[in-house]
């Protein structure tokens, strides 16, 4: 457990026996057991530890918080090591203050702890599926893409290092009814390279996209125009496949540049090839939650709070989409994991209940299917909104974006929202060289570590060994503030992963940043005594692999120079 952790606990533990014991005394009444937050402010003034004990009891105590907690406060003194004072604050929070030398271990702790530091080592049970970006494979990857595969991968990491077994999954939707769109608009690309006179129109729906002209040529020169004269079954096999094919190698090439790996490409082909569908639908209907109306079966939705009755197979025969993605989470249920991380378009959102309700009736724990949607992006530049895809079509590719702005500042900078929210990318402030950009000020700060360690090895000074450290001479409030950051780094690691929220660690890197330019403005490193000299440099050692890490964990490089 972690210098920070420790000191969460026995604050919590001492706020505990401090209420027991004013129950006891009879000072306040007795209640069923309480479920408080311990939690670090944010800000300095406030302690080291803040909790809303009172303000939780109020309702059962029927007493105002300010009074629970003027009650408390007087039974926590010497309740918890280190303590300076307890004081209450505002409508009872009640907020606890250390002594600074409680922070004298964690540049130990740091150090010794290397890449590990803030990392769970004990494995959890938990096994957890991610699924984000599954884009259909129906053209390039664009800039809403991009934020959730920031957001997917970012969450994979912190789950990994809060002790979850964690995997990414790309869904692929090759089949149904926009592969059958795909494979004619390839196909009238082709006629098209091929000179025919009367031209397929692209279907409704459709892709005319000019990023199909490239693939119709590749086609053309691998494989001709026979293709045109077949069947119709078998143009849209092999015009819909081999576009298919193409497009998932460059998304999957782009992600790759972005630093997004997946564990798996799961194919709806796949489902669909093993009967899964017709399955789904026979489970559902022998148990009674489907109708059939004018020669489609519905799924009765309604009944269990939808909107709307839902199609599952129209009366051409045709499953609707949202019958493999039934079968599609069955198989994610069947494949041995406990908790499901859906990371979808907002445009999803009027789909979900069906699934979920399907998925419930069907026996599947539905209480473990989490879904987040992901908001609009815009561009903007100058304070206008800009379109920077080079590809045609409506979009913005993604290959064009991080060609613009840089894998680093595209990751960081939309993980500094929480992912529900609409996103104005400023393309200005990504491109600027100055603390007004949040990701250059962080690198940076990591960038003037490195420095501050290379003049140092330059004047003869190591870091020295974890055990050899004496952080008790860094007592300047400048170093205690930074000290304090370090040590919550594990928390917010934690807090990022269960509340699926990598945006706290760019909260987090923009404090340890901060913190580190004030004491590099108010605490000189070099030329002053050994021991304060030797004791600073672990210090700025310590901060630095503490932002490496917190970077990695959002796949954002960690410079030596800038």
């Amino acid at each position: 457990m972690s210098v920070f952790s420790e000191r969460r606990e026995s604050v919590r533990v001492a706020l505990r026996d401090a209420f027991a014991q004013a129950v006891q005394d009879g000072d306040l009444p007795a209640v069923p057991p309480l479920e408080f937050v311990v939690e670090s402010p944010p800000q300095a003034e406030f302690g080291d530890w803040s909790t809303n004990l009172a303000m939780v009891a109020a309702r059962p105590c029927r007493m105002a918080p300010r009074a629970i907690a003027e009650r408390i406060v007087p039974r926590v003194l010497g309740r918890i090591p280190d303590v300076d004072r307890v004081e209450v604050a505002g409508p009872g929070f009640i907020n606890v203050f250390l002594h600074p030398g409680w922070l004298a271990p964690v540049v130990r702790e740091v150090l010794r702890g290397g890449p590990e530091y803030g990392r769970e080592l004990r494995p959890r049970s938990e096994r957890i599926l991610v699924e984000f970006v599954s884009a259909n494979p129906t053209g390039p990857l664009n800039v809403v893409n991009c934020r959730a595969a920031a957001f997917g991968d970012a969450l994979v990491r912190c789950l990994r290092a809060a002790g979850y077994t964690a995997d990414a999954e790309f869904y692929v939707n090759d089949a149904g009814g926009q592969f059958q769109r795909l494979a004619a608009s390839l196909e009238a690309r082709l006629a098209v390279l091929r000179g025919d006179r009367q031209i397929p129109e692209i279907p409704e729906g459709g892709y005319p996209g000019e990023y199909l002209i490239p693939i119709a040529e590749e086609f053309a020169a691998t494989h001709g125009f026979a293709i045109l004269e077949c069947s119709p079954e078998e143009r849209v096999q092999t015009l819909g496949r081999f576009a298919v094919e193409h497009l998932l190698s460059e998304q999957q090439a782009v992600l790759e540049r972005f630093g997004v790996s997946f564990h798996c490409f799961f194919r709806e082909s796949e489902i669909r090839a093993a009967g899964d569908p017709e399955r789904v639908v026979a489970a559902l209907s022998a148990a009674g939650h489907t109708a059939e109306r004018d020669g489609a079966v519905w799924l009765l939705s309604q009944q269990a709070g939808d909107n709307d009755d839902r199609v599952l197979r129209k009366s051409n025969g045709q499953f609707t989409y949202r019958v493999p993605d039934i079968a599609y989470h069955i198989r994610k249920f069947e494949r041995g994991y406990d908790r499901l991380i859906n990371i979808y378009g907002q445009d999803h959102h009027g789909e979900v209940p069906a699934v979920r309700i399907a998925l419930q009736w069907l026996g599947y724990p539905v209480e473990r299917m989490e879904v987040l949607l992901t908001q609009m992006v815009r561009l903007i530049k100058q304070g206008h909104e800009v379109k920077v895809s080079k590809r045609g079509g409506s979009f913005v590719a993604m290959s064009d974006f991080i060609d613009e702005v840089g894998v680093d500042a595209a990751r960081y900078l939309f993980l500094t929202r929480t992912i529900d929210t609409h996103f104005d990318f400023d393309l200005d402030l990504a491109l600027r060289q100055s603390q007004d950009n949040p990701v250059y000020y962080v690198q940076y700060a990591h960038a003037r570590i490195s420095g501050i360690l290379r003049n140092a090895a330059d004047a003869g000074f190591t870091v020295g060994t974890a055990e050899g450290i004496d952080s008790t001479v860094l007592t300047a409030v400048a170093e205690t503030q930074l000290l304090q950051e370090l040590a919550r780094y594990p928390e917010e690691v934690r807090q990022a992963a269960e509340g699926r929220a990598p945006h706290r660690l760019t909260a987090f890197c923009q404090r340890v940043a901060e913190r580190f330019h004030v004491f590099y403005v108010q605490c000189r490193v070099l030329g002053q005594p050994a021991p304060v000299t030797v004791a600073r440099l672990q210090l700025c050692a310590a901060t630095a692999q503490v932002l490496r890490s917190a970077l990695g964990l959002l796949g954002v490089t960690a410079p030596e120079r800038m």
